[in-house]
């Protein structure tokens, strides 16, 4: 009797468990991704690495991840803690640009390579990027 309550016990949490996760993932509150107020985005101290990153961002990357890494209709902002350097380190930035990314957090589709851009410029652009993170309290 009591193995059989046990049981009755876990089997109830399990499927509470996986009621509450279709519910979120249903109502897009999983993978949700919205764009970030410009007012609200602190930006980092200048300095010349980050100015050179912010303006090769502009060029490469805003016209999806949005001004200031707000995001867009296009894509996700980088002010997000998904983007933490503990889930999505420096060898993501890279790698995204260079060869694209499949989609595995959002809706918005598969990111294709980036035409043109150098190693340096990206770079420059994670520096920009991290620091944008650590002036918005990411890490």
């Amino acid at each position: 009797m009591k193995v059989l309550h046990m049981l009755t016990s876990r089997l109830t949490l399990v499927v509470k468990s996986i009621i509450i996760a279709t519910a979120i993932v249903g109502s897009g509150q999983a993978h949700a991704a919205k764009t970030i107020e410009q007012k609200s985005i602190i930006l980092p101290k200048s300095d010349p690495d980050i100015n050179l990153g912010k303006m090769n961002y502009n060029v490469k990357c805003a016209t999806c991840h949005g001004i200031n890494a707000a995001g867009s209709a296009k894509g996700p902002s980088f002010l997000n803690r998904v983007y933490h350097p503990g889930h999505h380190g420096d060898a993501a930035f890279i790698n995204a640009p260079k060869q694209g990314a499949k989609a595995h957090h959002w809706t918005f589709g598969d990111m294709p390579p980036v035409e043109g851009i150098t190693d340096g410029q990206i770079a420059k652009i994670i520096t920009y990027i991290r620091a944008l993170q650590k002036a918005n309290g990411i890490f």
